[in-house]
C-alpha cells in the first residue's frame, strides 16, 4: 500500500462502526490536532454531528445521512410497512433539517427514501438490508466521482504547467478528502496528480485560512501536508496580494449547490475569491458533483444562507473573547458566487462552461 493510500485509510470519512450498528466518523471539530473517530447510532446524535461539523462537506454529509438512515432503520420495530415508513420519514425529515445549504444533504434522504418507497411489497427485513445496500453504494459512487472531477482538474493542470516551476493552486475551506468519502472534489485534482506520476514538488497549494471555523488551516492544510504535497496557509484577506504576485495559477473549490444558471453557494468568502480571479485573470473552476446541482433553483438569490452562532466569530478559537459583549456578529456559512466570475464548472459528467443551463442539460442534469 502506497503512502498516499496509508492516508486515505487513515482518514476515511464515514464508515460503518461495529456490526453496522453505528456509523464510525471522524470527529473534524476535533482537527488537526486530535484524530479521533466516534461512534453516532441515534438520530440525535447523527443531527448533532451534522449541525456541528463534526461531519461536513456536501458529499460527505450525504453518505452520513445516507448511512445514519440505515442505522436508524434498522432499530425500527413496525412490523408492517405502514409503520415502518412512518419512523423512516420521521427521521428523515428530523436529519433534513440539520443544514439548510447542502443539497446533497436532501438528496441522500430522499434515494433512501426512494429505496423504501420502490420495495414497499418486501419484507421489512429486506427493506433494512436494501437501504444498507443503498448507503454502500451511495459512497462507492461518491468515490467514483470525485475520482472524475480530479481526472478533469488534473487534465486543466497538465495544460497549465509549461516549465519546472511548481504549479501554484489556491483553494478556500475544505473540499477535500474529509469533505467526501474519497479524494474530495476540490482537492481530487491534487491527488490524481500525485497517482498519476507528478512528484509532489510539482506543485504548490495555497490555503485559505477560511475564517471564521478555519477549514482550510486546520483540515485542508492538514489533509495535503500529510499526504506530502507542499503547502501554505495564509488568511482569506491575502489572497489578493498573492494572486498579484503571480504565484497562483489556477483555483480549484467546492460548492455546496449550483443554481440552474450556474451560480454556486460555498463556504463564506468564496464570492469575495471568484471577484479577486476574475480581475487578476486566473482560471477559477467550481468543483461540483452533479448531485449539488439543483435545477429547481433558477438563480443563487434562491439559494438559502445557514447563518451560524455568533461565538463562533467571537469566542471559539480565543482564551478570551475578541470582541465585546453583546455586540452584534454576522455569521453567514456560505455565500454565492456569480457564474460569470469563474472559467468553468467540473462534475463528474464534464466540464461546464456558461451558459451552464444549457451545459447542464447536455451532460442529461435535468430538474
Amino acid at each position: 500500500m502506497s503512502s498516499l493510500d496509508d492516508f486515505f485509510e487513515k482518514v476515511i470519512t464515514v464508515k460503518w462502526g461495529p456490526e453496522k450498528k453505528s456509523v464510525d466518523i471522524i470527529d473534524q471539530t476535533l482537527l488537526p490536532g486530535t484524530i479521533k473517530r466516534i461512534q453516532i447510532a441515534t438520530a440525535e446524535e447523527i443531527y448533532e454531528a451534522i449541525k456541528k461539523l463534526r461531519v461536513r462537506g456536501a458529499p460527505a454529509i450525504g453518505v452520513c445521512a445516507a448511512y445514519g438512515m440505515a442505522v436508524l432503520s434498522n432499530s425500527y420495530e413496525a412490523s408492517d410497512y405502514a409503520g415502518f415508513l412512518m419512523s423512516f420519514e420521521r427521521d428523515k425529515d428530523y436529519l433534513a433539517s440539520s443544514r439548510p445549504t447542502a443539497v446533497n444533504l436532501f438528496w441522500a434522504l430522499k434515494r433512501m427514501e426512494d429505496a423504501v418507497k420502490a420495495n414497499s411489497d418486501k419484507p421489512i427485513a429486506e427493506i433494512k438490508e436494501i437501504l444498507y445496500e443503498e448507503a454502500d453504494r451511495i459512497r462507492e459512487e461518491d468515490v467514483a466521482i470525485s475520482r472524475s472531477i480530479g481526472e478533469i482538474g488534473f487534465g486543466l493542470m497538465k495544460e497549465l504547467k509549461k516549465d519546472e516551476k511548481p504549479l501554484g493552486i489556491l483553494t478556500h475551506c475544505n473540499a477535500g478528502t474529509l469533505a467526501t468519502a474519497k479524494y474530495g472534489t476540490a482537492t481530487a485534482p491534487m491527488y490524481m496528480a500525485l497517482e498519476r506520476g507528478w512528484a509532489p514538488e510539482d506543485m504548490h497549494v495555497y490555503c485559505d485560512e477560511t475564517r471564521p471555523l478555519l477549514q482550510g488551516a486546520r483540515l485542508t492544510s492538514f489533509e495535503l501536508f500529510h499526504s506530502g504535497i507542499p503547502t501554505t496557509v495564509q488568511c482569506d484577506n491575502m489572497a489578493s496580494l498573492l494572486m498579484k504576485s503571480g504565484k497562483v495559477d489556477i483555483i480549484f473549490v467546492g460548492c455546496d449547490r449550483v443554481a440552474a444558471n450556474g451560480d454556486a453557494a460555498n463556504k463564506i468568502g468564496t464570492s469575495g475569491l471568484s471577484i479577486l480571479a476574475h480581475h487578476y485573470g486566473i482560471p477559477m473552476y467550481i468543483c461540483a458533483p452533479s448531485s449539488t446541482i439543483d435545477m429547481n433553483t433558477p438563480t443563487g438569490e434562491e439559494i438559502p444562507i445557514e447563518m451560524r452562532d455568533k461565538d463562533e466569530v467571537t469566542e471559539m478559537w480565543y482564551k478570551e473573547r475578541m470582541a465585546p459583549e453583546g455586540v452584534d456578529v454576522f455569521n453567514p456559512a456560505f455565500d454565492v458566487s456569480d457564474h460569470s466570475l469563474f472559467t468553468g464548472i467540473i462534475t463528474e459528467k464534464g466540464l461546464c462552461h456558461a451558459p451552464y443551463k444549457e451545459a447542464f442539460e447536455v451532460l442529461g442534469i435535468h430538474s
